[in-house]
């Protein structure tokens, strides 16, 4: 696996994300879903922040530190305005 590295949430303004999906397997895309769910449940009642690892278009694996406000089909909402693809989150922890 790639080496992950860790930024601020400000710094997703500057990437580029590919439109591909970065899960192939359903059952991960369905499991990913109910977590982003849950971190949104736990954000907006507890501001409970989690740890979110995805890729970018060229292929770099990155992690912030965040509070999910919100899950759309294609994209999650953080504080400040910012978004991030579903399609390019490998994990929720």
């Amino acid at each position: 696996m790639k080496p992950i590295e860790i930024i601020e949430k400000e710094q997703l303004a500057h990437l580029f994300f590919s439109k591909k999906e970065v899960l192939n397997n359903p059952d991960l895309q369905k499991d990913r879903l109910s977590k982003l769910i849950r971190s949104q449940t736990l954000g907006n009642l507890l501001r409970t922040k989690v740890l979110l690892t995805f890729s970018t278009a060229d292929d770099h694996i990155y992690q912030i530190h965040t509070t999910v406000w919100a899950v759309g089909p294609d994209f999650i909402s953080l504080k400040g305005g910012l978004t991030l693809p579903v399609s390019s989150i490998l994990a929720i922890d």
